[in-house]
Parts: structure tokens; C-alpha cells; sequence
């Protein structure tokens, strides 16, 4: 049964009628370009065939009412008056129904039942991907006129002030705007995207290591602080702002650590866009080389990988039909991320989820996955 049809019966066998509305949004995969958002970057993400989905009616009330088939939990919130407390996952919801508040618009009530395949923890942004279904939702219901990079303000707002996580509008972005078949250049300044065609003959492939990170628990705040303060010290907006060069002429009065961090984010950005210039003229080479050193950077410069990410990327690139890898996510755990020819991907699933395996002890899971498009109402 699919996660559609799912949460379509779940609703029917609750509400004794049919969903009015059916809404689904995506994870995401990126594939070049990490910790650069929240630094007014440039990022290369794509939309993933892995999904929350909400089946929900109209509640003609100000009360929210959505069950967690996952879970098995229910949240229940008045639109009027709500407070943080109860499953972590309903913090999302509220998040983005606080949110919309915020930014002067009047949402409504619903009635949901809720589903998703998208790995928590796992940074694929299983977040996003249920911020993104509730703002649909939200809209569907309230008749909102939100377009995609407007939604995805709203779900990042909810993240950062109501969940607590300073995350970039990467994940949001790309969950709300994933266009099928390509992945997103996105400019994480203007909010400018660009869909980029991935390289004929090559699938993505996400290596799933099995472990898990917290951002509140993690040092990805910590990083960020770091990043602004660079800016400070070098004079600009943002991290964006800088050069290679620049940074390489100014940057010496920075303490050691810091200067790491900028390095990090100044380099990847100049490699995301090489990356989506390499995948316009289907240069998947050029591309699996980036991704690489990309890796190479996040794990020395930035220093949000982690042994089994470490391990993960090494098993591989040991493969046939391997042309890059890296870690992908803010780090400290998760997934990493391949880029691999198509006729190879069966035998680079297997070879790789078995020799991970043999060298950590824990059992991954390893997948292709396809390019598909934004949060969307697939019914009503």
C-alpha cells in the first residue's frame, strides 16, 4: 500500500468519508553545497521520491486535529491560543500554523491523518518535508495565496523561531520548488532557482549510515555563530560576500578554528556553482570530482563529519561505477550521498551496503533515489 492510499484509508476509517484534500512534500538530497545557505550562498539540492503525506478535511473551526500514523500519537491545538508542549513532531505543525500568524495571514482548522517515508534524523529533511505538507495544508484549507519561496520562508520561520533550529531556507526551498528530473541551484539570497538536469546515465544514490544526530544537540548552531562572526571580521554581509582570494588576504587575523569554517564555506561555494555548470554540459565526471572534495572539506575544514560518514564515503569509492561521494546534511551522522552510473547502481547498492556493513557492524540502508517535484495537493 502506499503511503497515499495509506493515510486516504486511515482518514476514511476515522472520519467515515473521503479526504477533501491530499497533500504531499518532499525530502531532499543535496548534492553539493553544504553549510552555505545560512551563509547567503548557493546550494545544489534535489527533491526526493520520498515524501510526508497528509489526507485532511476542512475542521470548520479554529482547531487543528492531526494523528500521526507513524506515531500513533494525535495532536489537538486552537489556532487562538496555542502553546509549545507534547510530541516533538506536532512542533512542526504548530510551528508553520504560528508562523503564518506572524507573517498577517488568518489559517484555519483541519483534520488530518499523516504519514512519511522520509528517514528522520538521517539529514534528508524529514523536517522540511512536514513543514511543507502542513503549509499546504494550511493553504489548501485557508485559501492562501502562498507561492513556493513564500511558503518556504514561513517553514523556515517556524524552524528557527519556534523549533529553535537555525537552519538555512535550503531544505525548505527545495522541498517547496523540487522539480522533477533535476535538482535545484538555488541562490539562498535572492531565493533565484535554476533547475540543473542530472547528468545523462547517472543515479543518485543516499547511503543511510544508520546513525543519528540532533541539530539542538549538535554543534550546528556553534557553527553557525562561527560563520557570522567570520563576516563580521572580514567586513561583509556574509560569507557569501567573500572570495578565495580575499579571504586568503584578510583572513590571517582570524583565530585558527574560524578561519577553517569560513575556508569551508567560501570553497563550496565556488564548487556548487562548477557543479551546476558541469551538470549543464552533462559532465558527470567533473561533477563526481566536486562532490568528493566537497567531502574532503566538510570533514576537515568544517568538521561536522563523522566516522561511520567517513567510512561510508571511503566504501563508496572503492566501487565500480562510482564517480563521487560525500556526506550530505548538516553531519555528525546520517546519509552520504553517490553519484553513480545508472547501469551500476544495483551492484554499487549491494557491494556498498555489504562492505559498510563489515567494517562498523550496523546495517545501512542504501537506495537510489529519483528527482521529483515540490510539495504539491495530489487530491481535493
Amino acid at each position: 500500500m502506499t503511503l497515499l492510499e495509506q493515510v486516504t484509508a486511515e482518514f476514511e476509517r476515522r472520519y467515515g468519508e473521503a479526504p477533501a484534500i491530499v497533500v504531499r512534500a518532499p525530502g531532499r538530497v543535496n548534492l553539493i553545497g553544504e553549510h552555505t545557505d545560512y551563509n547567503d550562498g548557493f546550494v545544489l539540492p534535489m527533491a526526493i521520491d520520498r515524501a510526508v503525506w497528509i489526507a485532511l478535511r476542512p475542521s470548520g473551526s479554529v482547531r487543528v486535529i492531526a494523528r500521526s500514523l507513524d506515531f500513533d500519537e494525535t495532536i489537538e491545538f486552537s489556532l487562538e491560543a496555542f502553546g509549545r508542549g507534547g510530541p516533538a513532531w506536532g512542533e512542526y505543525l504548530k510551528g508553520v500554523a504560528w508562523s503564518l500568524k506572524e507573517a498577517g495571514y488568518r489559517p484555519r482548522g483541519w483534520e488530518g491523518e499523516l504519514a512519511g517515508d522520509v528517514p528522520i534524523g538521517a539529514g534528508l529533511s524529514s523536517s522540511a518535508a512536514l513543514e511543507l505538507a502542513a503549509a499546504r495544508a494550511f493553504a489548501a484549507v485557508s485559501d492562501l495565496p502562498l507561492d513556493p519561496a513564500a511558503m518556504a520562508r514561513i517553514a523556515q520561520r517556524a524552524e528557527n523561531e519556534w523549533v529553535g533550529v537555525r537552519c538555512g531556507i535550503m531544505d525548505q526551498m527545495v522541498s517547496a520548488a523540487g522539480r522533477e528530473g533535476n535538482a535545484l541551484l538555488i541562490d539562498c539570497r535572492s531565493l533565484e532557482t535554476q533547475a540543473v538536469p542530472l547528468p545523462p546515465g547517472m543515479t543518485v544514490v543516499v547511503m543511510d549510515t544508520a546513525t543519528r544526530r540532533g541539530l539542538l544537540d549538535s554543534a550546528y548552531n556553534e557553527r553557525r555563530e562561527q560563520c557570522e562572526a567570520a563576516a563580521r571580521f572580514l567586513g561583509v554581509p556574509a560569507l557569501r560576500d567573500v572570495t578565495a582570494r580575499s579571504l586568503a588576504a584578510k583572513g590571517l587575523g582570524l583565530e585558527e578554528t574560524t578561519l577553517r569554517r569560513a575556508r569551508h564555506v567560501v570553497s563550496e561555494n565556488a564548487r556548487t556553482l562548477q557543479a551546476a555548470d558541469a551538470m549543464r554540459r552533462g559532465d558527470a565526471e567533473a561533477l563526481g570530482r566536486l562532490m568528493s572534495a566537497s567531502h574532503v572539506s566538510l570533514r576537515d575544514d568544517f568538521e561536522v563529519s563523522s566516522r561511520e560518514l567517513d567510512l561510508m564515503v571511503e566504501c563508496a569509492l572503492r566501487q565500480a561505477g562510482c564517480l563521487g561521494a560525500r556526506m550530505t546534511g548538516a553531519g555528525f551522522g546520517g546519509c552520504a550521498v553517490a553519484l553513480v552510473r545508472a547501469e551500476a547502481s544495483q551492484a554499487f547498492v549491494d557491494s556498498v551496503a555489504s562492505d559498510y556493513r563489515r567494517v562498523t557492524g550496523l546495517e545501512p540502508r542504501v537506495f537510489v533515489c529519483r528527482a521529483a517535484d515540490g510539495a504539491e495537493v495530489v487530491a481535493n
